[in-house]
């Protein structure tokens, strides 16, 4: 099956999914897989490790739920709105970020999310612990009542599906080959030319736009903005879903959070609630030891693996 083929498959399922499965839950997976996705242009593609992009997610989910509440705006201008302000802060802790390396760059991006952190925490627009809440989902150009599960929905498809467009364009794009030369050998590409900071930094604005849209698109999905948005968690989280579905690939990091939030679904709704982190924990633990590359990382491997001990065993002609 060649990829095309796969991606057709796979938006006809999308197409029917609401039809078997709680409309609800189905958005949360597409949310948290768009804002993986993201993460995934930033750490699979340009090997830059950011511990602090739940910054982006959260001033998508609050700008927009604000514009939304407050100023009455309509659901595409509000998510136009949210995206715009996470590219406007990743424009600006990128150029700080950038000029940094390795760990140096994590601990910069994570110091700059905790201070995002506690300004959404004493800011008076944001609600403090409360969050914001009751936030209305509006009508979609004036036509369609978001309202509607269903409807929401597909519009959540939608923009998860021109954020996956986006991303794998650029992957596929002059620019995504000079940035995957940056990843592999940085000193070779100066030495070619390039200016690395600069494609650095677009690529940070990129996926911190698209983790504000993911942000923005949560928070109509379930009209509310909180804190859990911008906490150190979030971003930890992140990381783990690209990493369980598999880094530097482009569908492993819906299948991530696809499994992500089925444990956390699973467990939240029984008495296990409090150990969800640990079964994260335990999740990324075994990740690393069997599926070094993610489960989309690894079937190729081990069918390659299985095809192998096929062709040994049956008998030479």
């Amino acid at each position: 099956m060649n990829k095309r083929t796969l991606y057709c498959a796979l938006v006809v399922l999308a197409l029917l999914a609401p039809l078997a499965v709680y409309p609800v839950f189905l958005m949360k997976v597409l949310c948290f897989g768009l804002f993986a996705c993201a993460f995934n242009l930033l750490l699979g593609f340009g090997g830059l490790l950011s511990f602090g992009h739940a910054a982006f997610l959260g001033t998508g989910a609050y700008v927009t739920g604000y514009a939304m509440s407050t100023w009455g705006l309509t659901p595409e201008i509000g998510l136009l709105v949210g995206t715009l302000a996470s590219a406007a802060l990743g424009l600006v802790y990128g150029a700080l970020a950038v000029r940094r390396e390795g760990i140096y760059f994590a601990m910069v991006t994570l110091a700059l999310a905790q201070l995002m952190f506690f300004v959404y925490l004493q800011a008076p627009f944001t609600g403090g612990e409360d969050g914001l809440q009751g936030i209305p989902r509006g009508q979609l150009l004036g036509v369609v009542d978001l309202q509607s599960n269903m409807a929401m929905y597909y519009l959540v498809l939608a923009i998860f599906s021109g954020g996956f467009l986006l991303i794998h364009r650029t992957i596929h794009s002059p620019f995504g080959q000079v940035l995957k030369a940056i990843r592999d050998n940085e000193a070779r590409a100066i030495s070619l030319g390039y200016q690395v900071d600069r494609y650095k930094l677009l690529v940070f604005v990129i996926s911190a736009a698209l983790a504000g849209l993911a942000g923005a698109t949560k928070t109509l999905v379930f009209q509310l903005a909180s804190l859990n948005d911008v906490h150190w968690l979030m971003s930890g989280e992140v990381v783990l879903m690209t990493l369980v579905g598999g880094m530097g690939t482009f569908l492993g990091p819906l299948v991530g959070a696809g499994v992500l939030v089925s444990v956390e679904h699973a467990l939240s709704s029984g008495t296990l609630g409090a150990y969800v982190h640990v079964a994260m924990g335990m999740i990324f633990v075994l990740c690393v030891l069997l599926f070094r590359r993610g489960i989309v990382g690894e079937f190729p491997h081990l069918v390659s693996k299985l095809a192998k001990g096929i062709r040994r065993r049956l008998p030479m002609r």
